[in-house]
C-alpha cells in the first residue's frame, strides 16, 4: 500500500482569500460541504467559501500546485461523489443579479450563487422570464452549463442557447470573459460541457418578454393511470411548439406540503406549459382534461415568474437516488412497458417516474453551436426515489429494471443535468464521440494540471 499523500498546508491559501476557508472539524465545513442530496457524504480536504472571482482563481492555483482535484457547488444539486481529498469551492456568495430591460425582452447578469428562483422573482415586475428548469431552486450557472432543458424547451430551446457571455476560471488559473467572439471554443464547450472546462463565476443571458403563461398540472387517480398515460402518448404528437408537457407517475407520502387529494396514493400528473394565448392553450389541453375524471385541476393563467409551480419540485434537501434515459418513442407499447415496471400494480419503489416530451425548437440547431448533444431525442425518462440511505440501493436496482424494460426504445446517451453521480462513463454518455473528443482537447488545453478531473472528461 502506498503511503497517503501529506495533507497540504492551507494557511497560505487562507491568507490569500477575501472569503473563507474551512477544514474538517471547523464550524462551517460540514454545512458548506453537504450537497442537496443528503444521502451523499462528502469529505473534501477543505472548502473555500468564495466571495469574489479572484478567490476562485486563488483556490484553483493552490489546488494545481498541490495536486488536488477541484469541485464546485453553489446549491449542491450536482454533487454526487464523496470528493475525497478534493478542494471544494463553494460559490453561493457570488450573488450578483442585475436585470436589464430592452425592447422586446431583456438580459440578466448573475453570479454563480444565484438561483433561478431569484431571477424569476426579479423578472416578475417587468414581465420577463428566463429559461429555467422545473426546479427553480437550482443555480443558474450549474443548470445552464448542463444545457438547461426546462418546461418551455419545446417553445424556446435550451437555456444555454440564451447565453451571451461567461466569466469562468479555467484549470490554468486564468479568469476569462468568454463570448462567441472572444473565446469561441470555450463558449461552445461551456454551453453543455457541465463544468468540465472551468468554474463559472458569472454569466449574462437573454430574457424573454413573457409576462403570463397558461400552465400547471392535471392530476388523476390511481384507477385512471393507464387510460391517462395512453391518452398522453397519443396526444403528444399533435401538440404545437408553443406547448411543452411531461407526465409523472407519483407516490407522494402524506406530509406537509403535499395536497390532501394526492397524499398517500398512486396518482398521475400531466404537466403543461403553453406560451401563448390562454384560450388556445385550453383548447390544446382539452383532450387530456377529458381523458378521465380530474382529481385536481391546477392549470390556468399564471405569471411566467411562477413557472416553478408546474412541477412543484421539492426544495428541501433529502436522501435521494435518480435515474434517467432518453427514448426514441412513446407509443402504446412503450406505455405498457412503463406500466409493467412502474404502474400502480408494479410495487414500484420510485417516488416519481416521469416522461418528458422534447422536440420542437429544442430539436433545432441553435444559431450558435454548443456542446449540448442529443437535442433530437423525442422523449426523456427520469426517476426519483427517496428513502433512508440503506434503502436507496434497492430503489436504484428497481430504476435499473425499469430502464431495462424501456430498452427497446432506448435512444442512447443521456443529458448532463440528469446524470449526476454517474462518473466518467456517465459523463461520456452525455456526448457524441466527436463532441467528447473536442471537449477533451479543450480540457487538455485549458486545464493542464487536470484539476477538474472528478467525473468529467476521461482521465489522463
Amino acid at each position: 500500500m502506498e503511503p497517503a499523500s501529506p495533507r497540504p498546508d492551507f494557511s497560505r491559501l487562507r491568507s490569500a482569500l477575501s472569503g473563507t476557508l474551512h477544514e474538517p472539524g471547523e464550524p462551517l465545513y460540514a454545512q458548506l460541504a453537504t450537497p442537496w442530496n443528503v444521502a451523499v457524504t462528502t469529505s473534501p480536504a477543505a472548502v473555500v467559501g468564495a466571495t469574489t472571482p479572484q478567490d476562485v482563481v486563488e483556490a484553483v492555483n493552490f489546488a494545481a500546485a498541490n495536486g488536488l482535484a477541484v469541485a464546485v457547488q453553489a446549491t449542491g444539486h450536482g454533487i454526487a461523489s464523496n470528493l475525497d481529498g478534493a478542494l471544494l469551492i463553494h460559490t453561493g456568495a457570488l450573488n450578483e443579479c442585475v436585470i436589464s430591460e430592452s425592447e422586446g425582452g431583456g438580459t440578466a447578469r448573475t453570479g454563480a450563487g444565484i438561483t433561478w428562483k431569484t431571477v424569476l422573482g426579479d423578472c416578475a415586475a417587468p414581465g420577463l422570464v428566463g429559461l429555467c428548469g422545473s426546479a427553480p431552486g437550482v443555480s443558474v450557472a450549474g443548470y445552464t452549463s448542463g444545457g438547461g432543458i426546462g418546461p418551455m424547451a419545446r417553445t424556446f430551446g435550451a437555456a444555454s442557447d440564451m447565453v451571451r457571455s461567461f466569466d469562468v476560471v479555467t484549470g490554468d488559473g486564468a479568469l476569462r470573459h468568454v463570448t462567441a467572439a472572444t473565446e469561441p471554443e470555450l463558449f461552445w464547450g461551456l454551453r453543455g460541457g457541465k463544468g468540465s472546462l472551468g468554474i463559472i463565476t458569472g454569466l449574462e443571458f437573454d430574457l424573454l418578454a413573457l409576462p403570463m403563461i397558461y400552465a400547471g398540472a392535471l392530476f388523476f387517480d390511481t384507477a385512471d393511470v393507464p387510460s391517462v398515460l395512453h391518452a398522453w402518448a397519443q396526444w403528444c404528437p399533435t401538440l404545437p411548439h408553443a406547448a411543452t408537457t411531461s407526465v409523472a407517475l407519483m407516490q407522494l407520502p402524506p406530509m406537509p406540503g403535499v395536497p390532501e387529494p394526492l397524499a398517500g396514493r398512486f396518482t398521475i400528473a400531466v404537466r403543461y406549459v403553453y406560451a401563448g394565448n390562454a384560450d388556445d392553450g385550453a383548447t390544446w389541453l382539452a383532450p387530456i382534461r377529458s381523458a378521465a375524471p380530474v382529481l385536481m385541476d391546477a392549470v390556468g393563467l399564471m405569471p411566467a415568474s411562477m413557472i416553478g409551480l408546474v412541477h412543484s419540485d421539492p426544495e428541501d434537501p433529502m436522501p435521494a437516488t435518480e435515474g434517467s434515459a432518453l427514448l426514441t418513442d412513446f407509443n402504446t407499447a412503450t406505455v405498457d412497458a412503463l406500466l409493467e415496471a412502474a404502474g400502480p400494480d408494479a410495487a414500484s419503489s420510485q417516488l416519481l417516474v416521469e416522461i418528458r416530451q422534447f422536440g420542437g425548437v429544442l430539436a433545432q440547431d441553435p444559431d450558435e453551436p454548443s456542446a449540448l448533444c442529443h437535442r433530437d431525442a423525442p422523449f426523456g425518462l427520469y426517476t426519483v426515489g427517496v428513502g433512508a440511505p440503506p434503502d436507496l440501493a434497492g430503489i436504484q436496482a428497481h430504476s435499473a429494471v425499469l430502464r431495462e424494460n424501456m430498452s427497446p426504445w432506448a435512444y442512447g446517451g443521456t443529458l448532463p443535468n440528469f446524470s449526476a453521480g454517474s462518473g466518467q462513463a456517465g459523463f461520456a454518455a452525455n456526448y457524441t464521440a466527436p463532441v467528447l473528443e473536442r471537449l477533451t482537447a479543450l480540457a487538455r488545453q485549458f486545464d493542464p494540471g487536470n484539476v477538474f478531473r472528478l467525473g468529467q472528461v476521461p482521465a489522463r
